[in-house]
């Protein structure tokens, strides 16, 4: 899986590629920790538009992320997921507890 960090508003941009499964999750973990720890912020958008699969081990990376944001006041909003991913994160329960936009551009409103 490719993963593409950038800045924007404040805000850590998350863009991913590629299947996001358990040969990527430390990977994941570690380019988001670095990533927020560089850019002193606690807000995460995930963008994944260009994810093709994800399995249980992606989506507790993510639920694991949430979680510590959380502690710290921060939030995660989920951007541009493709129909197929989508479903995933309904059945999932994502929908629940994280909020969920169509484009970066809502999810960035989203934010406080």
């Amino acid at each position: 899986m490719k993963i593409e960090t950038l800045m924007k508003q404040g805000i850590l941009i998350v863009r991913l590629k590629g299947e996001f499964d358990i040969e990527s999750t430390n990977d994941f973990k570690k380019s988001i920790d670095n990533a927020l720890n560089t850019n002193e912020t606690k807000d995460i958008l995930l963008n994944l538009q260009e994810v093709s699969f994800i399995d249980s081990s992606g989506l507790g990376v993510i639920l694991g992320r949430y979680k510590n944001i959380n502690l710290l006041g921060g939030q995660i909003v989920i951007s541009n997921i493709n129909p197929k991913i989508k479903k995933v994160l309904e059945l999932s329960g994502f929908e629940q507890i994280m909020q969920i936009a169509e484009t970066e551009e809502e999810a960035l409103a989203l934010f406080n």
